[in-house]
């Protein structure tokens, strides 16, 4: 069986107790693997690492920064197949999903990042009576970055490029329940020559691992990815030592259909909003408002469609959704096809567990599910499921549509389906959203601030502002 170790100061250790956690394939349904039950001990040393190797990661030259992180984005499309094929397996995504998305986008992190560390300018102020003021950013120090297990890789090159970009130096957390790829990750960084130091990767739990790094004291930034409730806990502990917080959390994200949408080109894409990754992206269209006079035409279209996917092994092309990531996320999920029924609620399609035959007959599948029915204010459509089930409901005007779009105490991602183009203007500056997509979904220009009001996160992600959260802004007046 393998075993996944840490990787601290350049080096792949086992954690200090001698303790791991079992890592379980969820398609199988069985473990295949060991992954760290890192301590606060494992951490302190990762830190102190961290701290050792800050100075000279802060004082070399962007242009050899861009160099590394190439190298490592060289690599990973070197082995793009074997990486695909892990995340696959650790996750239970599809490996198409894995081989189209997750890996080139962990790729694309990388290299944006080491580019864009050498167009980072500072800005001048003149005076012409009697100063010059001029502002710099310097990095910040040894910075936390915790992600998440539904697109690990994606999501972990996300945070860390830009900060190592930065010159800062990082001490990770990947989630116990996908380790894989950034253990293969950390291999790659070895490979590529990235000083010891510069990138640590502790594995475990993150009530033990992961709240060691937000509480130490030499971490001065933590930038999250996860549940809002768990982001409450880090912002409550991390707050009062003042440390600078990116908090992406989760969302309720609306899709909303008008009349003189592109009728097939909704569909589709709603389809793909709503069960891509088994629904496990934050950015999935969970609820969808149709306007009522194409709602039974769009509710039979996306139906018929829903029932053509195919649920299956994750490893086979043909597969459209895989295994959900684990027995206990199954659980939960399914838990909310029960409350949904209580709530009135009318399943028209899934709503059932998948027994499959084979090697997959243990693991955690579920039928993709579609439910009618239910108002906007049931707990069904105001909380995360995070799983393959969307809501459908009928609207009479866009203001009632905007209404229904902003009902949740989430604000990350919404999408607008219409031909009109002064409607898509107005709609999209009344939905309190991060993101707005227009006629499209999951269409991400890295350059762009990514983010979500209200209980969706605190801060943003992307582009300059990434590397300005794991930058210092420091302004010098001169007087002439």
């Amino acid at each position: 069986m393998q075993k996944i170790v840490n990787y601290i100061n350049g080096k792949l250790i086992e954690p200090l107790s001698g303790q791991f956690l079992e890592n379980i394939n969820p398609a199988e349904g069985k473990v295949y693997s060991l992954v760290p039950d890192s301590t606060a001990d494992d951490v302190q040393l990762a830190v102190e690492a961290a701290q050792k190797a800050f100075p000279a990661w802060s004082k070399t030259a962007a242009e050899e920064r861009t160099k590394i992180l190439w190298k490592i984005a060289d690599l990973i499309e070197r082995d793009l197949d074997q990486l695909a094929l892990a995340e696959s397996i650790d996750n239970g995504k599809t490996i198409s999903l894995a081989k189209s998305l997750d890996i080139p986008r962990a790729a694309s992190n990388i290299r944006f990042y080491a580019t864009a560390a050498q167009h980072f300018a500072s800005e001048a102020h003149v005076n012409e009576e009697d100063s010059v003021n001029y502002t710099t950013r310097f990095p910040i120090g040894v910075v936390g970055c915790i992600s998440p297990w539904n697109l690990p890789l994606y999501l972990f090159t996300w945070k860390i490029a830009p900060a190592l970009a930065a010159g800062c130096t990082v001490v990770g957390k990947p989630s116990e329940l996908t380790p894989m790829t950034a253990y293969l990750f950390s291999k790659l960084c070895m490979e590529a020559g990235l000083p010891a130091g510069v990138l640590n990767i502790v594995h475990g739990l993150g009530g033990k691992a992961g709240q060691a790094i937000i509480e130490h004291p030499a971490v001065t930034a933590i930038s999250f990815t996860g549940g809002t409730v768990t982001g409450k806990k880090i912002a409550a502990t991390a707050a009062p030592m003042f440390k600078k917080l990116s908090l992406e959390l989760g969302g309720k994200n609306p899709n909303l259909v008008f009349a003189d949408c592109d009728f097939d080109q909704a569909v589709k894409n709603s389809i793909r909003s709503s069960f891509t990754n088994q629904g496990e992206i934050c950015l999935c269209g969970s609820r969808i408002f149709v306007e009522h006079s194409i709602y039974d035409r769009f509710t039979e279209a996306f139906v018929k469609q829903t029932k053509a996917l195919v649920v299956g092994d994750p490893l086979q092309e043909a597969t459209n959704l895989g295994a959900l990531v684990s027995e206990m996320h199954m659980k939960k999920v399914m838990g909310y096809l029960t409350l949904a029924q209580q709530e009135g609620g009318k399943i028209l399609t899934g709503g059932h567990a998948l027994k499959l035959e084979g090697h997959c007959a243990q693991g955690y599948f579920m039928e993709p599910t579609v439910i009618v029915g239910l108002d906007e204010k049931c707990r069904t459509n105001q909380e995360e499921i995070f799983g393959p089930v969307v809501t459908i409901m009928p609207f009479d005007t866009e203001e009632q549509a905007i209404a229904y779009a902003n009902s949740t105490p989430y604000g990350l991602s919404a999408t607008l389906w219409t031909e009109n183009l002064k409607r898509a203007h107005r709609v999209a500056h009344q939905v309190k959203s991060g993101i707005i997509w227009i006629n499209c979904w999951l269409h991400r220009d890295l350059r762009t601030p990514f983010g979500g009001m209200k209980q969706s996160g605190v801060g943003r992600e992307g582009g300059w502002e990434a590397l300005r959260f794991f930058t210092e802004l420091k302004n010098v007046c001169v007087k002439l």
